[in-house]
């Protein structure tokens, strides 16, 4: 989870502080050995986080603007991890740096503003929507070995081949350290659970079959299928979810340098005029960075 509630906080002071006249004396702070005031206070603050809590602040402004999450769409993500972490979901909330499930909330809220802008010029089929819907409907159990390099994947391809056991290969082999305890194993999972590649794979092979080298992001793959059954859950009709697979998919294809690309053309598009003279070209920078990428 991305831990923006930190910035955000500073970020309310900023603004609450930024009211305050520059001349305004008013202490926050009074000692023995002397007063801190509104203005020192703003000063510091704006010299050690302005940038990135501007940045934030503007951004924020731009995407609550533009785009629209609902209540009901925060509620199911945090649902899911609820549902993930069990009884640890309130201990993974504080080492997460969260004060409560709100803070998380006000955050989680932020990150789907930005996944809707960054996926909203990407391009999925229907035929990519229908093929996830109906993986949707399967949970599929593989094990895999993953290894660094296309020659290593190969080389342990053959032995399977030539009847290695796949379980003792992954646990002397894979550097997914986690499933190769296992003997490679990574229980059931569903569409969307796995990278693209690697889900392709898993759901186009048989029950027992094993895969030849798949390259992911990760590495390099030897996956072996060891069974396939329905979900339990009931399925809602494609229609009515059609938008939400929609953007899962796309957010499949998006990386950092495009999901820059369509921050920085909302920037553009906002005309931003920043009044604070030392962050006077902060967003005119990040547009200009925009146009020689180009």
């Amino acid at each position: 989870m991305k831990k923006l509630a930190m910035a955000a906080t500073i970020a309310a002071g900023v603004i609450t502080l930024s009211a305050c006249s520059s001349n305004d004396p008013e202490a926050v702070v009074e000692t023995n050995s002397g007063n801190v005031t509104k203005e020192d206070f703003y000063n510091e603050l704006k010299a050690a986080n302005g940038e990135a809590v501007l940045q934030q602040l503007v951004t924020q402004t731009i995407l609550n603007d533009k785009y629209e999450v609902t209540d009901e769409e925060v509620d199911e993500q945090v649902e899911t991890y609820k549902s993930q972490y069990g009884d640890q979901w309130e201990t993974v909330l504080q080492q997460s740096g969260y004060a409560d499930e709100d803070d998380f909330r006000d955050d989680l809220k932020t990150q789907l503003l930005q996944q809707k802008a960054i996926v909203e010029d990407v391009e999925v089929t229907d035929e990519e929507i229908e093929t996830r819907y109906e993986r949707m409907q399967t949970e599929v159990r593989a094990s895999h070995i993953l290894v660094g390099d296309e020659e290593t994947a190969k080389d342990i391809k053959s032995q399977l081949e030539d009847g290695a056991d796949f379980a003792e290969l992954a646990e002397e082999h894979s550097t997914d350290s986690q499933s190769a305890k296992n003997g490679g194993d990574l229980d059931y999972f569903s569409a969307g659970d796995m990278v693209p590649e690697f889900e392709a794979a898993a759901y186009d092979l048989e029950i027992g079959k094993v895969s030849e080298p798949v390259k992911t992001q990760h590495g390099w793959h030897i996956i072996k299928v060891v069974d396939k059954r329905e979900t339990e859950e009931e399925m809602e009709p494609l229609e009515d979810i059609r938008g939400k697979i929609k953007e899962e998919i796309a957010l499949t294809k998006v990386d950092n340098t495009v999901a820059q690309e369509k921050i920085s053309q909302l920037y553009e598009e906002a005309n931003i005029d920043v009044k604070i003279d030392e962050f006077k070209d902060l967003f005119e920078s990040k547009e200009n960075e925009q146009t020689t990428q180009q």
